[in-house]
C-alpha cells in the first residue's frame, strides 16, 4: 500500500510546477490549474488547508501536489472568486459556504469554503459529467419500484459521504426516462445536472434562483409539478411544507442524515416543538410512501458498493408511526418483503455471495448481527 502512494505521489507530481504560481488576486486561475490536476489523474477531490500544501485525492489515497504549504489567504485568494456572490456572502457572514463551480473544458465541481481554526480551508469535489443509471449503483432492484411511485413522501437516509445524492440523482434520471412528469429540483447546490427525456425538469438552485428551501417549496406548489426533489430535509419548515405536499398528492424525494427508518421518523418529528410532534407524526404516517437507508462499503479489488435498506410504507409502518412505536419498524421491513421492502442484512448477505465485499467488512456494517449470520455464514479464515 505504501509504494502504491509513493507511485502515485511520484505520478501526480511528475507534470506539477515546482512552486505557485504567481496569480493576482480576484482570479480563478490558481484554483484552476490545481483543478485540472484532479481531473488529469482521475481524482476526486480538491483539498486546500493552511499549513499544508494543496492535495488531490486520488483513488482513496490524498496526494500532496510539489508546492509550498498555504495560508488561509492564499486559500480564500484562490476560492472566492469561484463562488457565486450569494456564496461569498454567506462565507464573509457565516464563514461557511456551499457552491457549484463549472471549469470550461473540465466540468463542474461542488466548493465548500469553510474556516478551521481561525483560518480559511477548502473542499472541491469533482462531479459526475453524467447522472448515473439506478441500475448500475449495484443496489437491490427493488430501489427501481421507488421509481413508480405515484405520490407520497420518499426519504434517502444515510451518514455525509454516503451516496444519497448520487442514488436520489439516479432516482430522478430513471422516472425521467420512464415517466412524462413535471420534475422540480431544489438543491443547494445543484450537483447533477439533468436533461429533459420523458419529463420535463427544472432545477432550482437555493441562493442563485431563490432564497431558501422553503421559499422555493412553495413557490413550487404553485408551478403544477408532479414530482418535487429537496435536495435535503435542513429545518422544520422544509419538513412541514414537503410532508404536505407529499400528503396533498405530489411525490416529494429527499434526503436526511439517519441510518434507519425509526431514526428517520424521528429525526423529523423531533425537529419541531414537543406540542407539535404528535401531530406531526400523524401527518407522516399518512405521507411516508418509502423510507431507504444507506451506507457505503470498500469493495473487493477496489473502489466502494452501496448497502442498503428499505421499508415500503404499508399500514402496520403507519400504524408505528401514529403510536410512536418505532422500534417495530425494523420488523415490518421483514414481513413486507412482497411490497419491495428489504434489511440492510439481506442486501448486505446479497453482496457477499456476489463476492463484491469481504465478509468481515459486512459483518462490521451489519445493525442485526444474528440476522446476518444467519443469511451468511461465517466462512472460515481460509475464505478469500
Amino acid at each position: 500500500m505504501e509504494h502504491d502512494i509513493d507511485r502515485l505521489i511520484l505520478e501526480l507530481n511528475a507534470t506539477a510546477p515546482a512552486g505557485p504560481a504567481q496569480v493576482a488576486p480576484g482570479t480563478t486561475a490558481r484554483l484552476d490549474r490545481w483543478l485540472q490536476h484532479v481531473a488529469d489523474k482521475g481524482g476526486s477531490d480538491l483539498l486546500l488547508v493552511a499549513g499544508a500544501p494543496p492535495s488531490v485525492r486520488v483513488k482513496g489515497a490524498v496526494i500532496p501536489l510539489a508546492e509550498g504549504p498555504l495560508d488561509g489567504v492564499d486559500i480564500e485568494e484562490a476560492v472566492l472568486p469561484a463562488l457565486a456572490p450569494h456564496a461569498g456572502r454567506q462565507y464573509r457572514e457565516h464563514q461557511i459556504a456551499d457552491a457549484s463551480y463549472r471549469l470550461t473544458g473540465l466540468g463542474r465541481f461542488r466548493i465548500n469554503l469553510h474556516r478551521e481554526r481561525g483560518r480559511a480551508a477548502a473542499a472541491v469535489r469533482m462531479l459526475p459529467a453524467r447522472v448515473p443509471r439506478l441500475s448500475s449503483l449495484n443496489l437491490p432492484p427493488q430501489v427501481e419500484l421507488l421509481a413508480e411511485l405515484p405520490r407520497g413522501l420518499v426519504l434517502i437516509g444515510g451518514p455525509t459521504g454516503s451516496g444519497k445524492t448520487t442514488t436520489l440523482a439516479s432516482l430522478v434520471e430513471e422516472i425521467n426516462r420512464r415517466s412524462a412528469r413535471h420534475i422540480i429540483t431544489i438543491e443547494d447546490p445543484i450537483e447533477y445536472e439533468h436533461t429533459h427525456g420523458s419529463s420535463v425538469i427544472e432545477q432550482i438552485e437555493v441562493g442563485v434562483d431563490v432564497q431558501d428551501f422553503p421559499a422555493a417549496l412553495r413557490a413550487a406548489l404553485r408551478q403544477a409539478p408532479d414530482v418535487i426533489v429537496v435536495g435535503e430535509m435542513r429545518d422544520p419548515e422544509t419538513m412541514r411544507i414537503a410532508v404536505s405536499a407529499a400528503e396533498t398528492g405530489h411525490l416529494v424525494l429527499s434526503t436526511v442524515h439517519t441510518t434507519d427508518a425509526a431514526s428517520t421518523v424521528s429525526r423529523i418529528a423531533d425537529s419541531f416543538p414537543a406540542e407539535r410532534q404528535n401531530t406531526i407524526r400523524q401527518e407522516l404516517a399518512m405521507a411516508l410512501a418509502a423510507v431507504m437507508t444507506q451506507t457505503l462499503i470498500p469493495r473487493i479489488g477496489g473502489g466502494i458498493v452501496p448497502a442498503a435498506e428499505l421499508l415500503m410504507v404499508g399500514y402496520g409502518a403507519r400504524q408505528h408511526i401514529r403510536k410512536n412505536a418505532l422500534q417495530h419498524l425494523h420488523q415490518e421491513t421483514t414481513i413486507t418483503r412482497k411490497a419491495g421492502s428489504f434489511t440492510l442484512e439481506e442486501c448486505l448477505a446479497r453482496l457477499v455471495r456476489e463476492g463484491a465485499v469481504e465478509w468481515q467488512a459486512a459483518h462490521g456494517r451489519a445493525v442485526h448481527v444474528e440476522a446476518f449470520e444467519q443469511l451468511s455464514p461465517y466462512p472460515g479464515p481460509s475464505a478469500s
